[in-house]
Parts: structure tokens; sequence; C-alpha cells
């Protein structure tokens, strides 16, 4: 079970931003105060990006231009996969390995990102956050993951990059693994036993 931002794609609002806003300082503060990773968070949570670039609009209007960017060039925030991990996930697929996702993702980003990337339909299941409005690390999301994925959790490794999420999916019965890089990925999952 995987994770898609962090894990399998790079993600930030800055991989956009730094091509629109040349000056350093200014970028520095756009991204620490306009477009955060906290205001994109209500996304994946399912809120409408025309709600809250609305919102954000009207809190700083002076940079109306930059914020109305964000949505129709989200796809420049994903500036390409996690090095080793695509390759990770056909390996497995390859095997037999039944695959699942679990992500934080906006229910209106996460169809125009998925169609981009093949390896997605070799996945069985993907639980998207703003589809369900639930999101890591809440364990209601973990509890969804055991009523649609036909999987033992204790037979059952998630990869994701944070440990608050990993926490709640041991506590879950799941196998957790915290991802730094696809190395150590490929080492966890061949010591549960599988030839890649």
């Amino acid at each position: 079970m995987f994770d898609v931002g962090g894990v399998l794609y790079h993600w930030h609002p800055r991989y956009l931003y730094e091509k629109l806003i040349p000056d350093r300082g200014r970028l520095e503060w756009f991204c620490a105060n306009v477009v955060t990773p906290e205001w994109h968070f209500q996304h994946d949570a399912g809120r409408p990006a025309a709600e809250t670039t609305a919102e954000l609009v009207a809190a700083f209007p002076d940079e109306r231009d930059l914020i109305e960017a964000y949505v129709p060039r989200w796809l420049e925030t994903l500036p390409g996969p996690v090095e080793g991990m695509i390759e990770l996930v056909h390996a497995l697929a390859d095997t037999g390995v039944p695959l699942y996702g679990i992500t934080n993702f906006s229910h209106e980003f996460w169809p125009r990102f998925a169609s981009t990337e093949p390896a997605f339909a070799r996945f069985r299941d993907i639980i998207v956050s703003g589809e369900e409005r639930l999101v890591k690390p809440d364990p209601a999301i973990f509890a969804l993951a055991k009523r649609r994925f036909p999987v033992d959790p204790a037979r059952a490794l998630f990869i994701d990059d944070r440990d608050d999420n990993i926490a709640a999916a041991e506590a879950a019965g799941y196998r957790g693994h915290v991802f730094t890089d696809a190395a150590r990925a490929r080492a966890a999952v061949t010591a549960l036993g599988l030839s890649l």
C-alpha cells in the first residue's frame, strides 16, 4: 500500500511558483504566507478549489493573478516521480503483488494527475481523501481501507513519508514503513519475503 505525494511523486506549490516569481525573497514570502501547503491541504479534505481560491484572493487581493494560476497549472506542483519508485511499483505488479493506495489528494485534482501516470493503472484500488472527506492520519481512513481492500492488514505494508500516518496505519494493524528513499522502500518490501 502506497502513499502518493512524497513517496511516488515529488510535490510542493513551490515547484510552480518558482517559475512565476523570480525574486527569491518574494518567492519565500509567497510560499510561506499565501499559497502554502496548509492552504492546499483543504483540497485534500474535499473542499472545492473554487471556494478556497476565492477566500485566498479575498485575503490577498494583490496576489490574485498568482493565486488564480494555482488550479489551472496545478500539475506543475508535481515535477516528476520520486527516483526509483515508479520502477518499484511496476516490479511489484509484474510479480503479481496486489497494490493499493491511500493518498491525501484533492478529488478535483486526482483524475487530472492520475491520467498522466500509467503506473496508477496497476493499482487495484486507491483511496483518495478528497473523495471520501477523510484525511490521514484519521483512523477512519484506515478503517475504510480495511473494508475496501481485500487484504489481511497483518500481511500488508503501508509506505508513507509521514510518521503520524505510519503510526495511524500501525494502530489499525498494518505494517508500516516511513519512506525516505527507494532503496530503503525496496529493502522493506524484500524483507517481507518478496523477490523483485
